[in-house]
């Protein structure tokens, strides 16, 4: 299979500018430069720009050269989102931005070049900008563009506007400078995209090839990586390799197939037989296990994605020494918890927090082995729950039966 067809396979080509056979030529063709691009909006990367660095190493492994731009100068006025203007932040925090996800590049994309467009735009003057650039752009070209007309009927600031401008010229230099021919983005970035593609060709009089991908939604229609507007970082220091196991392995039944293709460097084979089990055994979560599995892994290394196993198959079973609180309030996420202030017999916690209608009802269930603390079973209706039982002095996990889970915070 070549890298085309794998890659159509894959459904990883949305938009083509221009033929689809002049893409397929160049990409099976000779070595040649390309560029991805980001601002750097935080000092980590997230889940949802995953799919870009997958492609960016696909391209790589196939002997093309990647040229990876994080927006030092675009991050100072920010893409136009699709209902309201970015927030601006700092010189110092994009600075300090650009750093962090400069490290993440070099560890997820080895063979990277990287480039910072403030390199190129510091020194160009508002008027150079107009002349030499905007002349080549006509306002209905802009106007025409879809999150531009989007954004008229709200409102967009003049800075926004110019965004593709930016974007565009920063095609034309890599262009000149690094030799790129080729630009790779998400879909939601075909208009600045295609700005870089006809500012190649009416400035330089040259020939230049972009396409996009899909963009990557959850069950519910929200970016991929997103969990209730919350990004799942790819610093573990910021978001735990097992918070994004976690994370991959509820993915959906209908949508598994597609983050196996999308995220994962499994080959078709591979990906349509484990796909065949999980048809087979549903109830295994076998394409989850392996998609978590193999997004850990190539994010933090085979170490952490053993360990994210690991966690999950203990806090299944409801073992939880050796874990961390923070991997087991992952776990538990969005059981039922409550303060706990004050020791109390074990029998007064399980009715004041709903573990147990009644003290009759609570003794009953501790007489019957259906009630743990920690992990620990216990069948003594005397017992006093104290502070001190606390793990790591922050929480008391209590369960009831074999999985409703309660946790007492300290």
């Amino acid at each position: 299979m070549t890298l085309f067809e794998d890659l159509k396979w894959r459904g990883l080509i949305k938009d083509v500018a221009g033929e689809e056979a002049d893409l397929q030529k160049v990409l099976d063709g000779a070595p040649f430069a390309f560029y991805w691009g980001t601002d750097p909006t935080a000092d980590s990367l997230h889940l949802g720009h995953y799919s870009s660095l997958c492609m960016a190493k696909r391209l790589a492994n196939a002997g093309h050269h990647p040229v990876l731009l994080c927006g030092g100068a675009t991050g100072r006025i920010g893409d136009p989102r699709p209902t309201a203007e970015r927030e601006i932040i700092s010189e110092e925090a994009v600075n300090a931005n650009i750093g962090g996800i400069r490290e993440q590049i070099k560890r997820l994309v080895p063979t990277a070049e990287l480039v910072d467009n403030y390199d190129w735009w510091k020194d160009r003057s508002f008027l150079d900008t107009l002349r030499d650039i905007g002349k080549y752009i006509s306002l209905n070209y802009m106007l025409d563009k879809d999150i531009i007309r989007r954004r008229l009927e709200t409102g967009i600031t003049f800075a926004e506007f110019s965004y593709m401008l930016l974007q565009g010229f920063d095609f034309v230099h890599l262009f000149q400078e690094k030799k790129c021919i080729m630009q790779v983005a998400g879909s939601d970035q075909w208009g600045n995209i295609t700005t870089g593609v006809d500012l190649i060709r009416k400035m330089l009089d040259g020939q230049a090839y972009a396409f996009t991908m899909p963009l990557i939604l959850d069950a519910t229609g929200k970016k991929f990586g997103k969990s209730e507007g919350n990004a799942l970082w790819l610093n573990k220091d910021k978001t735990s390799p097992y918070a994004i196991y976690q994370y991959l392995i509820n993915a959906d039944d209908n949508l598994v197939l597609d983050y196996l293709k999308v995220f994962t460097f499994l080959t078709k084979e591979q990906i349509e037989e484990v796909y065949a089990q999980q048809q087979a055994a549903p109830e295994t979560r076998i394409a989850q296990k392996t998609l978590a599995w193999e997004v850990v892994k190539d994010l933090h290394g085979k170490e952490e994605a053993d360990n994210a196993v690991m966690v999950s198959e203990k806090l299944f079973k409801g073992e939880f020494k050796g874990l961390s609180v923070n991997d087991i309030l992952m776990g538990l996420k969005g059981v039922p918890n409550f303060e706990f202030k004050e020791e109390l017999p074990l029998v007064d916690v399980l009715v004041n927090n709903g573990m147990a209608s009644s003290k009759r009802e609570a003794r009953e269930f501790i007489k019957n082995n259906a009630i743990s603390i920690n992990g620990e079973t216990v069948n003594d209706e005397t017992k006093v729950i104290t502070k001190d039982m606390a793990l790591e002095g922050k929480i008391i996990i209590f369960r009831r039966g074999k999985k409703k889970y309660y946790i007492g915070l300290i």
